[in-house]
């Protein structure tokens, strides 16, 4: 199968040759291991090496100082290294002493369509190949940009006790988000097949507040995300880290093609209990635990863990390490293992 049929595939739990792969976002610092071991120097190269299927599209934002539409509010009230790497959600926040939802017109809102380069977006999706999925990063997440608008835990505190305010904050935010997916899906009509999109609800041990909240105050927000992504006909993966479960079955019903990452150690995040749950209701991604197996154990473990979730998820899983970001500490012999276990299903 070809990558794309293969994503298509695995998304539609129709039979597979082997399930869709996606190696995740290797942060600058891990590409030159990957690159060395692999013997090759770009990511185009690597991923035709693992034979990826995923191909991530970043999305041209140039905001100083971080350029980087996942940091596109300036709404620290201390000075901090405000980059993708170092972005911080608990630092004092614009709106930490406002409590009038009329005030949410007092901070300096950016306008996306003087930052978004909508020609170097159609650039970027027509340089990959037809072949793979493609798929944009526009993590749009507008509940952890509402935390960083108050700080986190004043965020939290608005929320139960001035909903009217968080409110208005996660809904500018949410406003903004549309806008600028618009610009970038009016300039890739027709050539981009997914987005990722999503907040970090989850811990290690459960999700981080009551379910109820954030049905009551994200999700609506998620909706008119997702539904917009979906009226220019591309799939939607939707992105939480960490223990998420009570609120799998929401995502599901809230549009979402695909669940990512199954954190393998959080709380009942398995692949196995996933399996058992929701098998069949959406797709998923992730599965390949990268806070412990991928590194710390051997190839063989690797693989022999890529054959036993591939046995539970044979289609409807995108297999994928358990983070999207691939750091430096996950040594390229567990990748290679990983897609080497991928690629020799049913040898």
């Amino acid at each position: 199968m070809k990558h794309r049929d293969r994503f298509f595939a695995t998304l539609e739990n129709a039979p597979v040759d082997r399930p869709a792969s996606w190696l995740g976002l290797p942060v600058p610092a891990a590409e030159p291991g990957l690159f060395r071991h692999f013997g090759v120097k770009s990511v185009d190269a690597l991923k035709q090496v693992l034979d990826d299927d995923i191909y991530p599209i970043e999305v041209p934002y140039h905001y100083p100082p971080s350029n980087h539409i996942a940091c596109a509010f300036d709404f620290a009230k201390v000075s901090h290294l405000d980059t993708p790497d170092e972005r911080t959600l608990t630092a004092p926040g614009f709106f930490e002493d406002y409590t009038d939802p009329l005030d949410v017109d007092k901070f300096k809102w950016p306008d996306p369509e003087k930052y978004l380069d909508r020609e170097e977006s159609a650039r970027r999706v027509k340089a990959v190949s037809e072949d793979y999925a493609r798929m944009g990063i526009l993590w749009s997440a507008h509940f952890q940009d509402a935390c960083s608008a108050f700080g986190m835990e004043h965020a939290l505190m608005t929320m139960l006790m001035n909903p009217e305010m968080f409110q208005a904050v996660i809904d500018r935010i949410t406003q903004f988000y549309l806008k600028a997916n618009e610009l970038f899906f009016e300039s890739t009509k027709g050539k981009l097949d997914a987005v990722l999109i999503g907040n970090d609800f989850g811990s290690q041990t459960g999700l981080m507040l009551d379910p109820d909240l954030i049905r009551e105050y994200v999700l609506p927000g998620t909706k008119l995300l997702i539904d917009q992504a979906k009226s220019y006909g591309v799939k939607v993966m939707h992105h939480s880290c960490g223990s998420i479960f009570p609120i799998v079955e929401d995502l599901i019903e809230t549009g979402a093609d695909i669940i990512h990452p199954l954190q393998a150690k959080a709380k009942d995040m398995s692949v196995e209990n996933i399996h058992q749950h929701f098998a069949g209701k959406t797709a998923f991604c992730g599965g390949i635990d990268a806070q412990y197996l991928l590194v710390e154990g051997t190839p063989d473990e690797v693989s022999k863990r890529v054959h036993e979730v591939m046995d539970v998820f044979p289609t409807g899983l995108i297999v994928s390490p358990s983070h999207e970001a691939v750091l430096p500490d996950i040594p390229p012999t567990n990748i290679q293992a990983m897609f080497n276990a991928i690629k020799n299903r049913g040898k």
